[in-house]
């Protein structure tokens, strides 16, 4: 499924679009967007909900490299601009996410055999899908497509990916 940015947004879904965000709204759209900038390069930002003068930087940068009108709000042209331009397999995809990457996983899916919509929203029968594929090739069934699910799903060989350890465990006779 390809995006593209038009002058009507006529032929992107609604879901796709997003609402309105400001610079210094907080909330979960906000947690999306960051997660978006950062697929898109910029490291410098934080998933932390907080719209902050480092994220309203990072927008006003796209909102540049894609010849967009630049006042730091992302409304629908700047949602289509990072949306459709994103990679596959550069965030991690959850449920509620809407993306060119969530249709490529969609798409992945139905080659693995499973029937489920190519509409670019990660819906629940999306994250049904993801968590059966998971138990068939024995991933940790949380419903979410982090790097090791991608290759997977890909096809590629697991020797390159790792899950990152999030914190040790202490154990009373070992480190783990």
């Amino acid at each position: 499924m390809e995006l593209k940015p038009s002058a009507s947004n006529t032929d992107i879904p609604t879901a796709m679009l997003g609402r309105t965000v400001h610079p210094w709204d907080k909330g979960a759209v906000v947690a999306e967007l960051q997660e978006l900038l950062i697929a898109h390069g910029f490291n410098q930002i934080r998933v932390d909900g907080d719209f902050g003068y480092r994220t309203e930087a990072a927008v006003r940068a796209v909102q540049r490299q894609h010849g967009l009108r630049i006042d730091g709000c992302v409304g629908p042209k700047t949602w289509t601009a990072l949306k459709a331009n994103v990679q596959p397999g550069a965030r991690l995809l959850k449920p509620g996410h809407t993306g060119a990457d969530v249709a490529e996983l969609q798409g992945l899916l139905r080659v693995n055999g499973y029937t489920v919509d190519r509409n670019g929203i990660f819906c629940p029968k999306t994250q049904e899908c993801i968590t059966a594929f998971q138990h068939r090739h024995k991933l940790r069934e949380d419903g979410v497509v982090d790097a090791l699910t991608w290759a997977v799903l890909r096809g590629k060989p697991l020797t390159g990916v790792r899950r990152r350890q999030k914190r040790w465990f202490w154990d009373n006779r070992k480190w783990w």
